[in-house]
C-alpha cells in the first residue's frame, strides 16, 4: 500500500477536479493507495484534530502531490513540511510547476498590489492592508521548485487526467515519469505551409477556418491563419486519450482554439517569449502586433523569475 499526501496551495482547485476526471481508471489505482492527507477530501488538521499541537504536521507518505504555487508564508511552510515528510514529491499543474496564472502578479511590486487592491480600486472603500490572523504574502509568487526540491512535474491548467494515471502507475511500478522535450506543434496534425495567410495577428474570438467533419490535415495551422498559437514554444503532453485507437490531438487545438501555453517551456531554461517572437517572424507575422506581449507569452510561467517588475516599477 502506497501512502499519499496531497496539498493545494495557491490554486483554483481545477487540478483536484482533474483527479476526479480520471474516471474508472482511478478505481483500479485506489486499492493500491492510502491517502493520509488530502484537504480537499478529508479533514486532517495541521495542528492536530483539536488544535493542541504547536507545530504544523503532515503525516509521512511515500508520494506527495502539491498543486498550486506559493504566495504566502503559510504555503511556504506547508510545502517545506510536505518535502520533509514525502519520499517523492510531485508538482501537479501549471501553478505548482511554473507559478501559473497567479504569477502574473510578479510583474508588480507587492506594495503596489496592496495599494491597488485595498486603496486604489473604485468599487472598494479604502482601508488598511489586512495584517491580523492572515499569513503575510511572499514578495512574489513562487513555483514549488523554487522553495523545495521536486521529483516529478505534471504541468497543465489543468493537467490531463491521463498524465496523472501514467505518473502514479509509474511510481507504483518503480518506473520514472517524464515528458518528452517536444513541442505542441510536434503533436499537432493540422496542415502547415510555413507561411502566414495574412499579415495581421487576429483575435482568437474571430472565426477560424477548420474542417470539422474531415481529417485534421484538412485544417490549416492556426498560427498560419493569423491566430496567436503558443504551440511552437510549449511542451507537448496534453494530447492524451484513454480511448484506445483515438487520434491524439492537443487539447486546445481539438477544441478549435490555439494553444495557450499551459504546459510550459519545451525544455528547462528555455525562454518562450523570445522563442515565440522568432516563430512569429519566421512565417511573416509581426510580433509587435501582440498586445501585452510580456504577460501574454508568459501567461502560465511567471514564476522562476520569468516575470518581474520592470525598472521604474512599471
Amino acid at each position: 500500500m502506497v501512502k499519499v499526501a496531497e496539498e493545494w496551495l495557491n490554486i483554483c482547485g481545477g487540478c483536484e477536479v482533474t483527479v476526479l476526471d480520471i474516471g474508472e481508471p482511478l478505481l483500479d489505482l485506489l486499492p493500491s493507495l492510502q491517502f493520509v492527507h488530502i484537504p480537499v477530501l478529508m479533514d486532517h488538521k495541521y495542528f492536530g484534530q483539536t488544535g493542541v499541537k504547536s507545530e504544523l504536521e503532515i503525516p509521512e507518505a511515500d508520494v506527495g502531490i502539491i498543486s498550486g504555487g506559493i504566495r504566502n508564508e503559510k504555503e511556504r511552510h506547508v510545502a517545506e513540511e510536505m518535502r520533509k515528510k514525502c519520499k517523492t514529491l510531485i508538482a501537479l499543474g501549471s501553478c505548482a510547476c511554473f507559478g501559473g496564472i497567479p504569477a502574473l502578479a510578479n510583474m508588480y511590486k507587492l506594495d503596489d498590489i496592496y495599494e491597488k487592491v485595498y486603496r486604489g480600486t473604485k468599487t472598494t472603500d479604502a482601508a488598511d492592508t489586512p495584517s491580523e490572523q492572515l499569513p503575510p504574502l511572499e514578495d512574489r509568487v513562487y513555483a514549488v521548485d523554487e522553495v523545495v526540491n521536486v521529483d516529478v512535474y505534471i504541468p497543465g491548467c489543468p493537467t490531463a487526467p491521463e498524465l496523472i494515471v501514467q505518473a502514479v502507475t509509474g511510481l507504483l511500478e518503480g518506473k520514472p515519469f517524464t515528458l518528452e522535450e517536444r513541442s505542441v506543434c510536434d503533436e499537432c496534425p493540422t496542415k502547415r505551409e510555413k507561411k502566414a495567410a495574412g499579415g495581421e495577428i487576429k483575435r482568437p474570438l474571430e472565426n477560424m477556418a477548420f474542417d470539422q467533419e474531415g481529417p485534421w490535415e484538412n485544417t490549416r495551422c492556426y498560427m498560419e491563419q493569423g491566430y496567436l498559437c503558443l504551440g511552437p514554444v510549449t511542451r507537448a503532453g496534453c494530447a492524451q486519450s484513454m480511448e484506445e485507437g483515438e487520434e491524439k490531438v492537443p487539447r486546445c487545438v481539438k477544441g478549435y482554439m490555439p494553444c495557450r501555453g499551459c504546459f510550459g517551456p519545451v525544455r528547462k531554461g528555455a525562454n518562450p517569449l523570445v522563442d515565440m517572437l522568432g516563430a512569429l517572424s519566421s512565417i511573416g507575422l509581426d510580433p509587435k502586433q501582440v498586445p501585452d506581449r510580456r504577460a501574454l507569452l508568459n501567461r502560465y510561467i511567471g514564476g522562476q523569475n520569468r516575470l518581474k517588475p520592470l525598472p521604474g516599477g512599471k
